[in-house]
């Protein structure tokens, strides 16, 4: 398996649990998104920086494969695996992992696309900032 474009290690909140002790499904959603954010810092973009500027990435559609639960307290390493450049979006490859026996728990495929000022725009600045990631 290659290795990822960028790993984020986070652990479960026991409020994030449903009745069944589990990671409630829409938090994956959540871990994924944080994940994208500090890719972002990495790449030198700062997400509110960029909606002050004008410019927003916008999740346009949510792929989640669910695995093996999450339960509270578990550490684990949420990646993006690999970010393809689509048109006028991105597709952010990304898994979490169960640390330390590396399960994965969840897949997804997130799609993103630019506005600039509200509008549909090329994505200009991410070409810029992910050139180095994409595969």
């Amino acid at each position: 398996m290659a290795k990822p474009v960028f790993e984020h290690i986070l652990k479960v909140r026991d409020y994030e649990c449903d009745t069944q002790g589990h990671v409630n499904n829409a938090n994956y959603q959540h871990y994924f998104e944080v994940t994208r954010h500090e890719f972002l810092e990495k790449v030198g973009l700062n997400f509110h920086q960029l909606h002050m500027q004008g410019i927003d990435a916008v999740v346009a559609k949510v792929e989640i494969r669910y695995k093996v639960p999450l339960i509270g307290m578990d550490r684990f390493t949420c990646t993006v695996t690999r970010i393809e450049r689509v048109n006028v979006k991105y597709v952010f490859h990304q898994e979490i992992i169960r640390l330390p026996d590396e399960t994965i728990c969840a897949k997804a495929k997130i799609e993103v696309v630019n506005l600039v000022n509200g509008k549909l725009s090329d994505p200009d600045v991410f070409d810029e900032a992910f050139k180095d990631y994409i595969r």
